[in-house]
């Protein structure tokens, strides 16, 4: 591999050769003088870098005082986009069992329109914009005014992947977005039933590592040596009590894939590394784009030739019967979380349209972006796993656009210190929005290292055209790690004094149609209710016997109460004749 290319990653499916070439350092490094960061971004950026060096502590997210795994001081609140207003009815009845039950634990400082009307997004704010209007402003989060959890619901054309990688600089973001209305009545039933209080999942303590490699392909040998086997053995040796399993290289077949997504070896916690499935935009909507891009590519793949079906692991594939309530996976491949409509990683200027035509060159002319879909989409996969009408899994960690060996090799050295101090605090029960601040730390310290050189380089100083471009490529890798998920959920696993359990399936719900929701979901807030008050009647006879544990079983009771009253609420907003 030469030294002086650089190899975007991602595979186009009905050739197999990269979707973009390799790129000369030299261009790569005039593109980063090109694209410089937003100012209110960079702000924000620096601050957190200069906290973390103040400090010496790997969290930036919350204010001093606060327990960011706590959601009675933490907050937690749900973004929809002010465009989704009329049907903003049925989606919060879709949502209202996971809404219940963050309102519950988080009390006073849950937040969404119907406490706050400001707390719509409103087409085209940006990150600054919609964080004044609430109340916030740079620097750690304050949860009295604005939550450090915060659930975006809808999808990157109504609210843009750019705002969610921004306020994800300060906060513990995720996305849900779904096709269907039971979809996302099913994640929301699959998180509560992940964490009831009477009945919590107690999934086996064991975590899968899933390394996909290619012959003849570079990028997916370098994933598996130096990102998912060490990995493996670094983190096994942190986490007590958990079982580790390893299909790598020729094991790593969409066969095994799909018996850790839903078959008899899911896992409570799986990462995959290896390539993305994508497909050329030539201006043109592409049928399979859609429903295929992000799809995760396997051992099956020789490195050369179209991307056949038997290779790649796709929604299509995970069954109606899929086990995978309460399952947390990582994906580090291209495109694994969605595409945005325009390429982050490359871009032309119209002095190239004009020097091929040629006309005359100023070197004023504008850079624009290169387009990669018609529009910008969550990937399908994710949605699948998560949206599971038996159960989804609680989220999917991935990246938006490429992914590059840079989130792995660092100056030729590797370099897993981010990955290990993820994941490590995952496995020990924090919550999922915790563990990506380690991930917000590296990109906030590429930002601010980006800029200087940039800036140097105004000023006539020499920076090498090689650490520029890696520094750009390492810098728009580290901002795209997104979570697909409620960014509040953590791993329902079961702890040192109890059994590990099945993992069970929920029955599938049919929501009612549009016109009867509002009664359906009184009946449902109703018979929440009942269900409710009858568990904390019990858990209160349980509190009278145990003396030992009474506090505790009265504070079982009362979330069992404050979810089922604020359930019912939600369901009376709906009435007819209330708009």
């Amino acid at each position: 591999m030469s030294e002086n290319l650089i190899y975007p990653n991602g595979i186009d499916a009905e050739t197999g050769l990269p979707l973009l070439p390799p790129l000369p350092v030299e261009r790569v490094a005039a593109l980063a003088q090109g694209q410089p960061i937003a100012q209110e971004e960079l702000a924000e950026l620096r601050a957190r870098v200069a906290v973390l060096k103040q400090r010496r502590e790997a969290h930036y997210g919350v204010i001093a005082g606060v327990d960011p795994n706590d959601l009675a001081q933490a907050g937690w609140g749900v973004i929809f986009p002010f465009a989704d207003e009329q049907k903003l009815p049925a989606l919060r009845e879709a949502l209202a069992p996971l809404l219940a039950l963050r309102r519950a634990q988080a009390g006073e400082r849950y937040r969404d329109e119907t406490v706050d009307a400001k707390f719509f997004y409103r087409p085209g704010e940006s990150m600054n914009t919609w964080r004044s209007r609430n109340g916030g402003a740079p620097g750690q989060v304050d949860p009295a005014r604005i939550p450090y959890y915060l659930l975006i619901v809808g999808d990157p054309q109504r609210i843009p992947f750019e705002f969610q990688y921004q306020l994800d600089v300060a906060h513990a973001v995720g996305r849900i977005h779904f096709d269907t209305l039971e979809e996302y009545h099913s994640y929301a039933v699959s998180v509560v039933a992940s964490e009831d209080p009477t009945r919590p999942l107690a999934l086996a303590r064991k975590a899968a590592f899933f390394g996909a490699r290619n012959q003849f392909d570079p990028a997916t040998q370098a994933s598996t040596r130096h990102l998912v086997s060490p990995l493996a053995d670094s983190v096994a040796q942190r986490a007590a009590g958990w079982e580790f399993r390893r299909w790598m290289e020729g094991a790593a077949s969409k066969a095994q894939l799909g018996r850790l997504l839903g078959g008899e070896d899911t896992p409570a916690f799986l990462f995959s590394a290896g390539h993305g499935l994508g497909f050329s935009f030539n201006g043109q909507a592409q049928p399979r784009q859609r429903a295929e891009q992000g799809a995760l590519i396997c051992s099956d793949w020789p490195g050369a030739g179209p991307v056949q079906e038997a290779m790649r692991l796709s929604a299509d594939d995970v069954g109606g019967d899929a086990r995978l309530l309460g399952l947390i996976a990582f994906f580090f491949a291209c495109f694994g979380a969605g595409t945005p409509q325009y390429d982050d990683f490359a871009i032309r200027t119209r002095q190239e349209q004009l020097q091929a035509t040629g006309a005359a060159v100023s070197g004023l002319e504008q850079y624009d972006r290169i387009p990669i879909a018609p529009y910008p989409f969550v990937a399908r996969l994710p949605q699948r796993l998560l949206g599971h009408p038996k159960g989804g899994a609680l989220a999917v960690v991935g990246h938006v656009d490429r992914a590059w060996g840079s989130s792995f090799i660092w100056e030729g050295a590797q370099q897993l210190a981010t990955f290990e101090s993820g994941l490590t605090r995952l496995l020990s029960g924090a919550r999922l929005g915790v563990v990506i601040e380690d991930f917000n730390n590296r990109y906030a310290e590429l930002s601010t290292q980006l800029t200087q050189r940039i800036q140097d380089i105004k000023f006539r100083e020499i920076v090498p055209p090689e650490e520029l471009a890696g520094l750009w490529t390492a810098n728009n890798d580290a901002r795209s790690y997104v979570v697909l998920g409620d960014p509040a959920v953590k791993l329902a696993v079961a702890n040192a004094e109890t059994e590990s359990q099945p993992r069970p399936q929920i029955e599938s719900i049919t929501l009612a149609a549009a016109a009867d929701a509002p009664a359906a979901a009184a009946s449902r807030g109703a018979a929440a209710v009942v269900a409710a008050t009858a568990a904390a009647a019990e858990a209160a006879e349980a509190a009278a016997a145990a003396p030992v544990d009474q506090r505790q079983a009265i504070r079982q009771a009362l979330e069992h109460l404050e979810a089922a009253v604020a359930l019912l609420a939600a369901a009376l907003d709906h009435q007819p004749g209330d708009r």
